[in-house]
């Protein structure tokens, strides 16, 4: 049996027929509401001088927040830092430098001797 399905709008702030549903996000929330042209219009009013002195932050990625330091200390804990990596490697007869990023095949040694 065949259906046809009639999806009608509601603008969430005064009830009359919606046009649009806007998404917007703030304090890492997404958000959206379905708002006539006057309503709508009015929204992006009130955002745009916040809007116009934003940076684009690229979709959903963000920086998780920890309540018990940095980003960088809890990757840390996931793992050995680049130090321990570096320790080991001399130890062990790698020639790695001071500074910057352990090369994957030094960190595989590493995995394989723990």
């Amino acid at each position: 049996m065949a259906q046809k399905v009639h999806i009608v709008l509601v603008d969430d702030i005064d009830g009359s027929e919606a046009t649009e549903t806007i998404t917007f996000g703030l304090d890492g929330v997404t958000y959206e509401i379905d708002l006539n042209d006057e309503h709508g219009a009015a929204l992006r009013e009130a955002l745009s001088p916040y809007v116009g002195h934003a940076r684009k932050a690229g979709g959903q990625r963000r920086a998780r927040r920890t309540s018990g330091g940095s980003s960088a200390s809890s990757a840390a804990s996931d793992g050995p830092s680049a130090k321990e990596i570096r320790d080991w490697a001399r130890e062990n007869g790698w020639d790695v430098p001071d500074r910057g990023r352990v090369s994957a095949e030094v960190r595989e040694a590493y995995e394989s001797a723990h």
